[in-house]
């Protein structure tokens, strides 16, 4: 029985894009399952994001200012269609620094949507949004 809802509106932020991804990572996790290095699970879905048409870009920087100074370089695992930061783990179980990481990075860049994918014992997705409006620097930036 198919589990989705009856609905025909779109209920969140590159919904329809993200429900791709999250297609495509349950096909990456159902072929590799548990037990491999975030690394492999990075390329393998990158690999099954293009079979599917889309745009993955890997080791995206993510810049952190403070003071308008740089103090600090990360990046993020995945970005798909320059629309949704795309974070991987491999471990046991999501725990609160997870959601935070993705939540700092959707934070420190113009990206709103991100998901949080775990190729634990059991699969697991999270997904997070943060609105541009609500990001002092973007709205300073842009003069909104």
């Amino acid at each position: 029985m198919d589990k989705k809802p009856l609905y025909n509106g779109v209920l969140y932020k590159h919904s329809d894009l993200t429900e791709q991804i999250i297609g495509a990572f349950y096909a990456v996790y159902s072929a590799l399952g548990y037990g491999f290095l975030e690394d492999v699970y990075v390329k393998a879905l990158v690999i099954e994001l293009k079979k599917r048409g889309l745009i993955p870009n890997t080791e995206q920087p993510i810049e952190v200012y403070y003071a308008e100074q740089l103090i600090g370089k990360y990046y993020a695992d995945i970005v798909v269609n320059d629309l949704v930061i795309v974070e991987l783990k491999a471990v046991k179980t999501l725990v609160a620094e997870h959601e935070a990481q993705l939540l700092n990075y959707l934070k420190a860049t113009p990206y709103e949507v991100g998901l949080l994918l775990n190729f634990g014992p059991k699969p697991e997705t999270k997904r997070r949004s943060f609105d541009n409006n609500r990001k002092e620097w973007f709205v300073a930036k842009n003069n909104l």
